[in-house]
């Protein structure tokens, strides 16, 4: 069994660290003051926990503009991969934009991670581009 809480970084800091080193810092070799910005103080943070209460799975939730949410370092361990978790974030977090009145979402996706998106219902917009030295591309869903 794993449940999902979404809150203010002060609340999830500790989870989504813990994923987020994990996943960006240890696995992809990205540098830490890469990792963290100061879009972790205003985003909706939403952490995938297993029974024991243990992080498996984050993602972010940004503001951008009224009529746009972004959704952003989403990552699951690699051991609690291949289960859903990272549709179950995703997914989440399309509600609470959809709550909010948003009309769409957009996300950076890392090109390996392209066909989960395009899965969800995201189409790719523009050229890849690199970020952090990872390949990414930009993606919409319409939320309407």
């Amino acid at each position: 069994m794993t449940y999902i809480e979404m809150g203010g970084w002060p609340l999830m800091q500790n989870a989504a660290q813990a994923v987020r080193t994990a996943v960006f810092v240890h696995e992809q070799g990205i540098a830490p003051e890469d990792e963290w910005d100061a879009d972790d103080a205003t985003a909706l943070h939403a952490v995938l926990f297993d029974m024991n209460g243990q992080p498996l799975g984050n993602a972010r939730l940004l503001q951008p503009s009224v009529k746009v949410a972004k959704v952003g370092r989403m990552a699951v361990l690699e051991k609690a991969r291949g289960q859903g978790y990272g549709a179950r974030l995703l997914h989440a977090l399309i509600r609470e934009a959809k709550r909010r009145g948003h009309k769409e979402v957009h996300l950076s996706a890392q090109r390996s991670a392209e066909q989960f998106y395009a899965a969800h219902g995201f189409s790719a917009v523009g050229e890849p581009f690199d970020e952090v030295g990872i390949a990414h591309i930009e993606m919409h869903l319409n939320v309407k």
